[in-house]
């Protein structure tokens, strides 16, 4: 490939003759907005491992983290970081946890290993 083929971006690109009949199957796509191409990416793939081609993939709805990008700051001083942060970029956030940085696990979870601990090898 050409410099001037990777490295023109002042206009949008056409893909060429001998790029294209040097390319097989070529698509290109993106989300309606044109916002994220990494999710829609994330997204078509998993809609993809969904099919075999002949039937329609069935996909959830927008995940919980969805579109942003999540942090998951472990002291006040990093939530505190982050709000400046934010502030300084100009981010909408959602404080998921409203501030809340404590991190218990649920009655339900596990506190006995099922596993018996190893005692060494034998001598």
């Amino acid at each position: 490939m050409r410099f001037h083929e990777f490295m023109s971006e002042s206009k949008e690109a056409k893909v060429s003759k001998r790029q294209s009949v040097s390319t097989k199957g070529l698509h290109k796509f993106r989300d309606p907005q044109g916002y994220d191409r990494t999710y829609e990416l994330n997204r078509i793939m998993m809609a993809v491992a969904c099919t075999d081609g002949d039937i329609d993939p069935v996909l959830d709805g927008e995940s919980w983290a969805g579109r942003f990008n999540t942090a998951h700051p472990y002291s006040e001083l990093e939530q505190r970081m982050l709000q400046k942060a934010y502030k300084a970029v100009g981010s909408e956030i959602h404080d998921l946890n409203h501030g809340d940085l404590n991190s218990t696990e649920l009655d339900s979870v596990n506190t006995i290993s099922p596993f018996k601990p190893f005692k060494g090898y034998k001598k």
